[in-house]
């Protein structure tokens, strides 16, 4: 059986740190590098409920993409709820390492699973990263689908390829509009659209699109560069959910090469923070 120093040096080896934003706090939040790791529970949130299911499984690591303490603390204890999370990890002897932005940036990574999911074939980074000599890694991805799809069709598409959630997926764009090149980026990605439009792609998949960024995209579609993308927004949860089992599968990968007895978990709960969907009419507002 590895130890946990030596699960976390496989992590690493596949997420370096070093790739991470600079206001990012990735790596090992609890846990003793001694201790010897048997079960990893792989999740998006470190959130109460996913601390459970790793204390019920009988985990001793928990790997999760959003940090539990991204701000910085001066108390872990247990009357906040994320004091408590790390209290019930620490009781139940679980370690949890946090691989978030450099796990974006990698390659294979969160934007590669994305578009595997959805079942686009990827052509390269959407933002390079400049020091990757190979020019693959990067935040996002730009792909291509096997045959181009009405927009329609294609939105119907990556909501059966994701996780369900409350909000589905919203859509900007032409219904019937055909679809062949595609960027996306796992998680929040209104921060991208300079790179999407400069890519040329006929649709951008991500999640946490903002009203102005989102307008200005849409705008901007009529503007001396032509037809800007369609727009298909998920629930930043589910675009980020595919990546784990990818990260399950490396880490599976790693274990065999070295023969370690290791089993991994992929939490199937749904932590996105909205829980119910009440539609409205869709009726353009009569002028008063």
């Amino acid at each position: 059986m590895p130890k946990l120093s030596d699960v976390i040096n496989a992590l690493d080896e596949l997420y370096p740190p070093r790739w991470a934003e600079s206001w990012d706090a990735v790596g090992l939040v609890c846990g003793d590098p001694a201790d010897e790791v048997r079960r990893v529970l792989f999740a998006v949130d470190p959130v109460q409920a996913v601390v459970e299911e790793a204390v019920a499984w009988g985990a001793d690591l928990l790997v999760t993409h959003h940090p539990l303490y991204l701000r910085g603390t001066t108390s872990v204890a247990a009357t906040s709820f994320k004091g408590r999370a790390a209290h019930t990890l620490i009781r139940a002897g679980i370690a949890l390492h946090v691989a978030h932005t450099n796990a974006d940036q990698a390659d294979p990574g969160v934007s590669d699973a994305l578009a595997g999911a959805i079942g686009l074939t990827v052509l390269g980074p959407l933002v390079p990263d400049a020091s990757d000599p190979a020019g693959r890694r990067g935040t996002g991805r730009i792909c291509e689908l096997p045959e181009p799809l009405p927009l329609s069709a294609f939105a119907a598409r990556v909501a059966a390829a994701l996780p369900a959630t409350a909000t589905g997926v919203r859509v900007s764009g032409d219904p019937d509009r055909p679809i062949h090149r595609v960027a996306v980026s796992g998680g929040s990605g209104d921060s991208f659209f300079a790179e999407v439009r400069a890519a040329g792609v006929d649709a951008y998949v991500t999640a946490d699109l903002r009203h102005h960024p989102a307008s200005e995209a849409t705008e901007a579609a009529g503007g001396p560069g032509g037809p800007g993308p369609a727009l298909v927004d998920a629930a930043h949860w589910a675009t980020e959910w595919p990546w784990l089992g990818l990260a399950a599968r490396q880490l599976e990968a790693v274990a065999a090469a070295h023969g370690w007895e290791l089993a991994t978990r992929v939490s199937a709960l749904v932590t996105d923070p909205w829980t119910a969907h009440a539609p409205t009419p869709y009726d353009a507002p009569s002028a008063h």
